[in-house]
């Protein structure tokens, strides 16, 4: 019988391992099967070159099942990084923002990412950059739009003679 070839093996490959290395459920199966392999008598090596991984991950997933059984194999529970900020900051955060800057002793008149990561910083004593502070406005529900300028002295009969296109739709002298 003639072996099955896979085309860009190599590239498939990465894209598979890639694929396993994502989500808890699909981790949890290799580290399954390579405990089979190790129990049939492969060594910890050829299992972690079967697999893409290091020997010592393989030799950590034998620890862990010894240890703690099949539970072993899953994640444990990340904590990530905590919160900048408490829910009644936030909420203090939220009623900040719907205030003029300057009832806070800020000179600017709006709030965007760069006075609200300044405000946060002497308010709350929390450094956060400008973008992350831009995020964080579009989460609370606010839109960062600057006000456009209006022209002291403009007559609005005159103002569309010098637009681009005229309000119609008609080019301007038509």
């Amino acid at each position: 019988m003639r072996a099955l070839e896979i085309a860009d093996a190599d590239v498939m490959r990465m894209a598979i391992q890639q694929d396993i290395a994502r989500s808890d459920a699909s981790r949890y199966d290799p580290r399954v099967h390579g405990l089979l392999l190790v129990t049939g008598g492969q060594r910890c090596q050829q299992v972690a070159e079967l697999f893409g991984a290091d020997r010592r991950t393989v030799q950590r997933w034998v620890t862990r099942f010894e240890t703690h059984g099949l539970t072993g194999l899953r994640d444990g529970a990340r904590s990530g990084r905590p919160a900048t900020l408490g829910a009644k900051q936030w909420a203090a955060l939220g009623r900040d923002l719907r205030r003029d800057p300057q009832a806070f002793g800020h000179a600017g008149h709006r709030w965007d990412g760069k006075l609200l990561s300044a405000h946060l910083r002497l308010r709350y004593g929390a450094g956060l950059g400008v973008r992350q502070c831009q995020r964080i406005c579009g989460q609370l529900g606010f839109r960062l739009r600057k006000p456009r300028p209006q022209v002291a002295q403009s007559d609005p009969v005159t103002v569309p003679a010098f637009k681009k296109t005229a309000p119609s739709g008609k080019a301007p002298g038509r």
